[in-house]
């Protein structure tokens, strides 16, 4: 039978007979990569967590070990380090000294030794510097680092994620130009946000983001990789603001 004889008695406007695409053949090559790769996903973050945990128990165990009396210390009758013992006697001893610290007796102790480092002209300045950096990045009441946002940077119609900080005070407030409210915002760069800019600009220009701190790190230092649920929200209010704009 021809091929012609086969769609005689078909109705108008059907299309011949195909036969089904041959599904593609994986050679064993193919599939030995595959399972190579799935590997290296699930082995990868495995790794690499466990290797910067066990970096940062050694680490904190070099400071704290060296202060504790070896009597104290296991290895002394066990014959055997014991990882972590360091980091756990850390721990123990910076929430005890936050708990005395709580108290009337502590805070007088702590506001005597720093009316001590407050004579010390070179101590001085890098004490409260570094103490009100710790008090801005561990305050459970500030605002700082806690929004994300986006802003036209580096040129228009480009915009870039932003970390907010805390709007502008004192001598900066008075002297920043214009009557609208300017706010602080750290821009970091990929892959490293530690790195970056910070600048002051009105926060009209500042479009709030709904993700967390986060999911904006994890945006940044993956270049757009992973992306967080919050995304198609974002692409939205960049659309939105390009319209006003």
């Amino acid at each position: 039978m021809t091929k012609q004889s086969e769609t005689e008695g078909a109705p108008l406007g059907t299309p011949p007979f195909m036969p089904p695409p041959d599904k593609p053949i994986r050679t064993a090559g193919a599939r030995l990569r595959a399972y190579f790769l799935t590997g290296v996903v699930v082995a990868g973050p495995l790794a690499i967590t466990a290797s910067v945990t066990w970096w940062f128990i050694n680490f904190v165990d070099g400071w704290v070990k060296p202060l504790i009396p070896a009597r104290y210390l296991p290895e002394t009758y066990l014959q055997t380090s014991i990882p972590g013992f360091g980091l756990i006697v850390a721990l123990v001893g910076l929430t005890t000294l936050g708990f005395l610290t709580a108290n009337l007796v502590g805070r007088s102790m702590v506001a005597f030794g720093e009316s001590l480092l407050g004579r010390t002209p070179v101590i001085r300045g890098l004490y409260k510097s570094v103490k009100q950096i710790f008090e801005t990045v561990f305050s459970q009441s500030g605002t700082s680092f806690r929004t994300v946002g986006l802003v036209q940077f580096p040129a228009k119609d480009m915009w870039s994620i932003v970390f907010i900080s805390t709007p502008p005070q004192g001598d900066v407030a008075e002297k920043l130009p214009g009557p609208d409210e300017h706010v602080a915002v750290f821009l970091p760069c990929t892959p490293n946000p530690t790195t970056g800019f910070f600048f002051y600009l009105p926060r009209r220009e500042v479009i709030e983001l709904t993700i967390t701190v986060d999911e904006g790190a994890k945006l940044i230092m993956s270049a757009g990789l992973i992306q967080p649920e919050g995304q198609k929200r974002l692409a939205a209010l960049a659309a939105e603001a390009r319209k006003v704009a």
